[in-house]
């Protein structure tokens, strides 16, 4: 079992952000205006304190996470992606995080991780339909939102 202490200052960092970056990466998959953001960022912080395992790596995160929001903290930290290619940014950064868990986690709890950071994207993808008119119409997760999840899957190797 790995704790904080397997972890250099810049991998824990990287772990914490890690959910609010998996909710990154549905907006800039299917990017909405202003209210939109801010609906799929509360979506992500809820799914983010609130994980579907146990798993006392993905609590411990999920703890502090908890702790930098009461805080009014940002849990993306300095993670901004931008410029003409924000999804492949996204999506290098939780490469990063797989490594990182393949390195320094045990297996299941590196699948932990993946499934729960899923789960946070998945989150903040149902949050609302996409297109239709006043709530009439629309999907509830877009084809560019779906595809984001699969490719983030297969980036975290939980697909």
């Amino acid at each position: 079992m790995s704790t904080k202490s397997d972890y250099t200052d810049e991998e824990w960092a990287t772990l914490l952000r890690a959910p609010t970056v998996a909710g990154m990466a549905i907006s800039v998959a299917d990017p909405g205006g202003p209210i939109e953001v801010s609906k799929e960022l509360m979506a992500t912080l809820r799914a983010a304190v609130a994980p579907p395992s146990q798993d006392p790596l993905v609590t411990a995160v999920s703890d502090e996470i908890a702790a930098m929001a009461a805080e009014r903290k940002n849990p993306a930290g300095g993670f901004k992606p931008h410029g003409p290619a924000p999804g492949d940014q996204v999506l290098d950064e939780m490469r990063r995080v797989h490594e990182i868990l393949v390195a320094k986690a045990t297996p299941d709890e590196a699948k932990a991780f993946g499934t729960w950071l899923m789960a946070v994207a998945q989150a903040t993808a149902n949050r609302e339909k996409e297109g239709g008119f006043l709530g009439v119409g629309g999907e509830q997760v877009s084809d560019r939102e779906r595809e984001m999840l699969a490719r983030l899957g297969t980036t975290l190797g939980v697909d």
